[in-house]
């Protein structure tokens, strides 16, 4: 007996080796699921320990995940993840496990759904809040198209859900007749803590002290929940139940993020992502403590915090990014002046250039690729009216392995085009904390501070502030024969370019600082005096930096020859910051090359 006991036991331990497809999940009875969902979860763990990504949000919706995909028939049915982070079981489960350790790295998998990758991969989902959209728009094209059993599911984060994408999107599915169930998926937290008054409205749901209206059924949603979105059993026979009712629906599940593991259960925001981690214990992996320079968040957020201890006018807000952008630290320390107002890039911009008409000083501090989402706010609201917000891009150009959702290289070429505005690169730590300083002392319009994710150069950045001249650019290094241009922080890169040529001596460098203005000056005395004309951008080739060089030479009617290294016209894959750069061709050996041969 004890042998067959213990046969057993190993088949049941192997049941996720045997799935490579939901049509091998729907073979196995509903009993043997709860231990498919430890498998799951202890192979996710796994991978990312040693791999790294994004971790919590996917160990919350293991039993979610599963049982949609047994009670569903997908790809049939249509299934979107919102944001996309959820979505690791969801590929490990269609027939992504055995290149699953591919993730993120260059030539693997994406960390995000993404539609060429896979026929389950129902839609690209880097950004949030874009799901219930998209779902709608597959519900309405079915019905047009008399595929009237077909099922169409979103599973949106209680923090995605409070966009305002999201709420446009529930205020038309409410006004349907389409097949389409909402999933919201509720554990009170995206990256860092879920915010505002639908927060407070979805924990008064939970603990039975909400207001006798629901949202929800007001919106016209058949509303059912809230259900243990870790109960398989409920879970099955809930959606089970749901794949009868006509159409729109949506289901309140309550997980919780990172469960499973202890370490990521009780530090949410830090395991989100955490890096490598030992995966029986999940203590994060530490390396040996090291002098390095910092990370230019982290400057971003103590020089805001300094600038405003000094001046009371300055307040700080972000789009549900306290953490990410480091403006935590000026939450922790003057919570009144600092704001998180959740995933709403439209409301944060809108509101900073309300703030500023009243006198006060915003700096408003979204992620570059982020600021896409309120483009309209950006010209409407603020440059249009001329109003003095201090936009600090974060993670502005390559961003490495969360790809290209994620890279922040169209800034430069659409803010540039927009009237009033100020666009400005730091090379460095102090550059950076320098800008920040002049901006608050007074500006007769907008600017839009673009810095890197990772780390600055300087290890003593602490320096007194500088004013900056506005306008002006800086000259590092004169040459005779080519001059480089660069703005922003991959500038340092010429200093080791200088060590591997030839002839340094030929070689001019120009940290140029601001795309806009571009300082005419320096320009004129460049072309006048070099050969030869490259500029360097971490940033979108057209339309960027090298653009306006371009345009300024032709204004100009110089004819010197114009070399520009900037982002092609083409969407960058993920992989490391080197490989993203080599790929894009701005790495080190493709411009010494150039350099070399010119």
């Amino acid at each position: 007996m004890g042998i067959w006991v213990f046969l057993f036991f190993i088949f049941l331990k192997a049941l996720l080796t045997h799935i490579n497809s939901p049509a091998d999940l729907k073979k196995l009875p509903q009993e043997q699921l709860p231990l498919l969902a430890q498998e799951l979860r202890e192979f996710i763990i796994d991978v990312v320990a040693t791999k790294e990504g994004h971790l919590g949000a996917s160990l919350g919706v293991v039993e979610l995940t599963i049982a949609l995909h047994y009670v569903f028939d997908t790809p049939n049915d249509k299934l979107i993840w919102d944001v996309g982070h959820q979505a690791y079981g969801h590929k490990i489960l269609t027939g992504r496990k055995e290149i699953f350790d591919t993730n993120r790295q260059l030539g693997g998998i994406s960390g995000f759904p993404k539609r060429n990758e896979s026929e389950y991969d129902d839609f690209g989902t880097g950004h949030s809040s874009t799901a219930i959209s998209a779902i709608l728009g597959m519900a309405m094209s079915s019905k047009l198209l008399g595929h009237n059993n077909k099922q169409h599911i979103a599973v949106v984060g209680d923090a995605s859900i409070a966009s305002g994408m999201a709420f446009e999107g529930l205020n038309h599915l409410g006004v349907t007749d389409v097949n389409a169930l909402i999933i919201l998926n509720d554990n009170a937290i995206g990256i860092d803590p879920s915010v505002g008054a639908l927060k407070k409205y979805l924990t008064n749901v939970k603990t039975g002290t909400a207001k006798d209206e629901n949202i929800f059924e007001c919106l016209n949603l058949n509303y059912s929940g809230p259900i243990d979105g870790h109960d398989l059993d409920a879970l099955i026979s809930g959606l089970e139940r749901l794949k009868k009712v006509p159409g729109p629906k949506l289901l309140h599940v309550i997980t919780t993020k990172g469960k499973g593991l202890q370490k990521a259960e009780e530090n949410q925001v830090l395991y989100h992502a955490p890096g490598k981690f030992d995966k029986r214990t999940g203590e994060r992996i530490s390396k040996p403590p090291l002098e390095q320079p910092p990370k230019y968040q982290d400057v971003f957020g103590h020089t805001l915090l300094e600038l405003a201890r000094e001046n009371e006018k300055i307040v700080g807000i972000t789009p549900a990014m306290p953490t990410g952008s480091s403006l935590k630290i000026m939450m922790d320390a003057i919570p009144e002046r600092a704001f998180d107002v959740g995933i709403a890039e439209q409301h944060a911009v809108t509101l900073a250039a309300g703030m500023a008409s009243q006198g006060v000083i915003p700096f408003c501090n979204i992620y570059s690729t982020f600021l896409q989402r309120a483009y309209d706010q950006v010209i409407h609201d603020v440059a249009l009216q001329n109003l003095p917000v201090i936009f600090c891009l974060d993670r502005a150009g390559i961003v490495g392995q969360d790809g290209p959702t994620h890279h922040g290289v169209f800034d430069l070429a659409y803010l540039r085009c927009i009237p009033n505005i100020t666009v400005f690169a730091p090379m460095n730590e102090m550059e950076l904390r320098n800008i920040m300083y002049t901006a608050q002392l007074g500006l007769s319009g907008p600017i839009a501070i673009r810095y890197p994710r990772g780390r600055g150069v300087n290890i003593n950045w602490r320096a007194d502030f500088e004013p900056i001249d506005m306008g002006k650019a800086r000259c590092i290094k004169k040459g005779s024969k080519i001059a480089l241009l660069t703005v922003g922080h991959i500038g340092n890169l010429v200093p080791k370019l200088l060590e591997k040529h030839p002839n340094p001596e030929e070689i001019g460098h120009y940290d140029m600082r601001f795309v806009k203005p571009l300082d005419q000056q320096t320009l004129t005395e460049v072309f006048k005096n070099y050969d030869h004309i490259v500029t360097l951008e971490d940033g979108a080739k057209m339309g960027g930096f090298g653009s306006a060089v371009l345009e300024f030479a032709n204004a100009e009617n110089f004819v010197k020859p114009v070399k520009i290294f900037g982002i092609p016209d083409n969407f960058v894959e993920h992989g490391t910051i080197s490989e993203t750069h080599a790929l894009a061709g701005i790495d080190f050996d493709t411009v010494l090359a150039y350099i070399k041969s010119t």
